[in-house]
């Protein structure tokens, strides 16, 4: 089986939405002749350790959920997968931060040319404006400590996380947990053996 059939056997996208997927597997491959937006070495590797891996929150983002952000986008994963998903839906919108310039020009490119429901920011976390959003996404940005310093400005009671995680996942819930009240839940991840997809919600900053 091709690495693009599996992709749509494990997701069971639409052909309409398997198409946005062809073309921003097409402008990463063409951007990254230039650009160093990912490792060469996993290009081969797209339809499941990039296109996959970052699918697997969509199914999580709810008809309901307006308001998505994805903290430190790179090339896309999971926010294009995310902004994608909600163009199917009909609603909802994601704000996509990333501070690395040329990689946000790549994000606005994408979003430009696929008409998604995106807004790029080529800022650091900090340096956003606080809005309470409905949904984080975030892959490789940071442990979940500090990541929920970073979103902190941006929850509101219902917000809900859902982030990519690898095999430190339960030191990373501890380590928050001593700061941080929150409910957790892991769901085995579809492309990596050690992953996860974290869903944390209900989440509340401890008082003294």
């Amino acid at each position: 089986m091709q690495p693009e059939d599996l992709f749509r056997e494990k997701s069971g996208v639409s052909r309409e939405t398997f198409l946005l997927y062809e073309a921003w597997h097409e402008a990463l491959l063409k951007w990254n002749k230039r650009i160093n937006l990912v490792a060469k070495s996993t290009l081969p590797d797209f339809w499941t350790r990039h296109a996959l891996d970052s699918w697997q929150v969509t199914p999580h983002i709810k008809a309901t959920d307006k308001m998505v952000m994805d903290f430190g986008s790179g090339a896309g994963f999971p926010g294009i997968a995310a902004a994608i998903d909600l163009k199917s839906k009909g609603s909802g919108q994601i704000t996509m931060v990333e501070s690395a310039g040329k990689k946000a020009s790549f994000l606005k490119a994408v979003a430009r040319d696929l008409k998604l429901p995106a807004e790029i920011r080529a800022d650091r976390i900090e340096e956003i404006e606080a809005s309470q959003v409905d949904v984080i996404t975030a892959r490789a940005f940071a442990p979940l400590l500090r990541l929920l310093s970073y979103a902190e400005p941006f929850l509101s009671p219902s917000t809900r996380l859902l982030l990519l995680k690898g095999e430190t996942v339960d030191e990373e819930v501890k380590a928050a947990s001593a700061i941080w009240t929150f409910d957790s839940h892991k769901i085995k991840s579809l492309s990596d053996e050690t992953g996860c997809v974290l869903i944390v919600e209900n989440i509340k900053r401890q008082t003294d």
